[in-house]
């Protein structure tokens, strides 16, 4: 494996296990920072392989792989949480330096372990319970009432391994596949939440840990399409004591480099955690143009144990919106389009091939007006969509 080529004066390298679109994010703060990042990418053409030289080609999977990467890095982070367990234990054994390290991680790859730790600290979570049986899940049900929530343990995402169900039966198959592999399900209340609201900090080694304003996000068919920055309306008292509970959790969990803490905000000023998220993150995208430091850059700065940025924001309001795929691959065109009519639109895209309903890149515009900015950025992200063609 062809190592990096480090910068001189003694700038570290980073490695960054996945090619997908975080990682490529990272290449813009690392140039100013002054230091190499070396990426593991799946394919030649990965969306990160595109925009950082050192992207040699392999798996996260495969062991062998990853440790020849590591060795030549300084310390090594990751674009996702789907490392497997004896990849991470190799790289412990050979003393690579990672960020989150394993024993954190463990809580944003298996969400039974998330909800027990996060209960034991006394964090505000659902009602939950761990399920093999349908009886078990109708016990649940009847106790918490129905609907109920089941979502699989492992490698859910963007809506993927989630299930609102009104009785158990509709669990037969998941519960057959949770049995043989002896990996219960987790069940969740359904809670009669208002919006759906972020807390996004970063952490760093030595401890000192900085957040962003807390933030709104609307979801779509169970995937992000706009996060408003800050939150409209939020109570001061319920945003402190959200942002506070963040700052535990990446505490209490040994969390370092960039931390996501989604929760729900439910009637009478109360919220719940719904998920955790250890890397930058879709609710913090804004920050690249909306903030002082954006995530990107806070994540190397974090796992570098440099002193963090100031996450205050840089303007009133900042809107991003998500470009989902649609049935078009020619985007330059739609992309020049977006950038002559809103010059103060911020278009980023991934240099991914489009597929309908996935990520392909995200808008950020920003100042006073907010349903001026949520309209722009809706207008800007469809048209590169697809979706509207004026």
């Amino acid at each position: 494996m062809t190592a990096p080529l480090r910068a001189p004066g003694g700038f570290p390298v980073v490695g960054i296990i996945g090619g997908g679109q975080l990682a490529r994010m990272c290449a813009g703060p690392a140039a100013e920072l002054g230091v190499t990042l070396s990426v593991l990418a799946e394919a030649p053409d990965a969306s990160a392989a595109l925009v950082i030289p050192s992207a040699p080609v392999g798996q996260h999977t495969d062991v062998d792989a990853v440790l020849a990467f590591a060795a030549e890095c300084d310390v090594v982070t990751f674009d996702h949480e789907h490392v497997p367990a004896d990849v991470l234990a190799a790289l412990a054994d050979a003393g690579t330096v990672m960020h989150p390290s394993p024993e954190a991680l463990v809580f944003a790859q298996d969400k039974l372990q998330m909800r027990a730790r996060l209960t034991d600290l006394g964090v505000p979570c659902p009602r939950w319970a761990s399920a093999l049986t349908v009886d078990e899940v109708t016990a649940f049900g009847d106790e918490v009432g129905w609907p109920l929530v089941a979502k699989t343990p492992r490698g859910g995402y963007d809506g993927k391994g989630v299930r609102v169900v009104g009785f158990a039966d509709e669990l037969t198959d998941w519960l057959e596949r949770a049995a043989g592999e002896d990996s219960p399900l987790l069940l969740e209340e359904k809670v009669p939440f208002t919006r759906e609201i972020a807390v996004l900090l970063a952490r760093s080694p030595s401890g000192q840990a900085a957040a962003w304003p807390v933030v709104e996000t609307v979801q779509t068919d169970g995937i992000c399409t706009e996060v408003i920055a800050p939150a409209p309306d939020l109570d001061d008292d319920l945003a402190a004591r959200a942002t506070e509970a963040g700052l535990r959790v990446a505490g209490e969990l040994g969390v370092t480099g960039v931390l996501a803490v989604e929760m729900f905000e439910l009637p009478g000023g109360e919220f719940v955690v719904n998920e955790l998220a250890m890397r930058p993150h879709n609710s913090g995208h804004w920050s690249m143009d909306g903030a002082v430091t954006g995530q990107f850059e806070q994540h190397l700065r974090a796992v570098l144990d440099l002193p963090l940025g100031s996450p205050r924001s840089r303007h009133r309001w900042t809107v991003m919106g998500n470009v989902l795929g649609g049935h078009h691959s020619d985007l330059y065109p739609a992309y020049r389009h977006v950038m002559a009519r809103d010059p103060e639109v911020k278009a980023h895209l991934y240099g991914k091939g489009v597929r309908p309903g996935r990520k392909i890149g995200h808008v950020n515009v920003s100042g006073d007006d907010l349903a001026d900015l949520r309209q722009r950025a809706r207008h800007a992200a469809d048209y590169i969509e697809g979706a509207i063609t004026e």
